[in-house]
């Protein structure tokens, strides 16, 4: 699929600070018809978010999808658990990894693909403290030498 049919509503950033992301899978989301057009409109947050695997069905816990202006009375609950839609050996892979490797499931981003509302999740094992200044320590080195290239390359 190219990026022209994929339009990203929503990431979630701290995704890659707190975890190392390794396998990503892309999962349906079974929405409400409200719940689709605030995902359209781009009126989601996966700041809190995580995904719970119950070995039959895996859920979308914490996500808040806006409720929708126009649909007052019959609208959505903004924080209701979504049922995520993989296929039955993906949902099986994803259990076992957790089970016995104590990885977490993560959701990263909410696209739009051919209309309907995809959720791409990783699995992630968690960084410690001093990962996460050993990745801010990498980024701030090449952060300065790039700015050494510039004013070497600028004189």
């Amino acid at each position: 699929m190219s990026d022209k049919e994929i339009k990203v509503v929503a990431t979630n950033r701290k995704a890659q600070h707190d975890y190392f992301l390794e396998d990503r899978f892309e999962a349906g989301m079974a929405l409400q018809g409200s719940e689709i057009k605030s995902v359209r409109a781009g009126q989601i947050s996966l700041r809190e978010a995580y995904v719970k695997n119950d070995g039959r069905e895996v859920w979308l816990i914490n996500a808040h999808i806006a409720p929708y202006e126009p649909a007052n009375r019959l609208n959505h609950e903004p924080r209701r658990p979504r049922r995520l839609l993989l296929h039955r050996r993906e949902i099986t892979r994803l259990f076992n990894e957790t089970r016995l490797k104590g990885l977490s499931l993560v959701p990263t981003r909410v696209y739009l693909a051919r209309g309907r509302a995809k959720v791409e999740i990783a699995l992630a094992r968690g960084k410690r403290k001093f990962d996460k200044r050993q990745e801010i320590a990498r980024r701030e080195s090449e952060r300065d030498l790039a700015r050494v290239l510039r004013r070497k390359g600028g004189v």
